[in-house]
């Protein structure tokens, strides 16, 4: 195996060592899009005879006991005395087939697929990013920063008619329905209003109170 490991941070081992699907496959992804692209499927011939030998025993384990349970086990060790080298042989396999899909890029070190290249810089759109796209998504930027300067302004000229001092229920204290400041409930229709302050002192009145308990104020 080569001493540098490329697409050491972008793929995904999904080799089988037991079982008739062993075999090798990696799985290697685009660092700006993340899409994938999967190394075709090569057979561990070693793990798939080990467990069609297990599978046979399996069978016959009812007939003969634990006779054959010894041959399925040699089968086990042989195909995992083989599978390192020969996964790590299936690994630089793949990652030749790989770079026929993937570029690096020069400046973030990335490996991108071909729709996030641009071949004449060298670089991935990343770090080179299409000029017409950026030029269309910065006319929609400012578009939309201009809609809400707008939206911001009349929001302002709104507000200078709303009362800020004025407390409000935001949930009905009898049906917890939200209330959005509202006088009435929309769910029970109670009515929300905030009670009326002293003509004298300005303190809040409790509801149903005849004098003001601050100051002493007929309602």
């Amino acid at each position: 195996m080569e001493s540098e490991i490329h697409f050491s941070g972008n793929y995904r081992d999904m080799c089988e060592q037991h079982g008739t699907g062993a075999g090798f496959q990696f799985e290697f992804s685009c660092s700006r899009c993340a899409d994938t692209w999967r190394s075709p499927f090569e057979p561990f011939r070693a793990g798939q005879m080990a467990g069609w030998l297990s599978k046979g025993m399996n069978a016959a384990w009812s007939v003969v006991g634990g006779a054959g349970r010894g041959v399925s086990d040699a089968a086990d060790g042989l195909a995992g005395a083989h599978y390192g080298t020969q996964r790590d042989a299936a690994f630089s396999r793949a990652i030749a087939t790989a770079r026929e899909h993937f570029n690096r890029c020069a400046r973030c070190t990335g490996y991108v697929c071909a729709r996030c290249w641009d071949p004449g810089q060298g670089l991935c759109l990343a770090c080179s990013p299409d000029t017409a796209a950026e030029a269309q998504a910065a006319r929609q930027r400012g578009l939309n920063d201009m809609v809400s300067r707008h939206a911001y302004d009349a929001g302002q000229q709104r507000g200078q008619g709303y009362d800020a001092t004025t407390p409000r229920q935001l949930v009905c204290p009898h049906c917890r329905t939200q209330t959005r400041g509202a006088t009435f409930c929309p769910g029970c229709g109670h009515r929300l209003g905030q009670a009326s302050g002293c003509s004298a002192c300005h303190q809040e009145l409790p509801d149903g109170a005849a004098f003001c308990p601050a100051c002493g104020t007929r309602r």
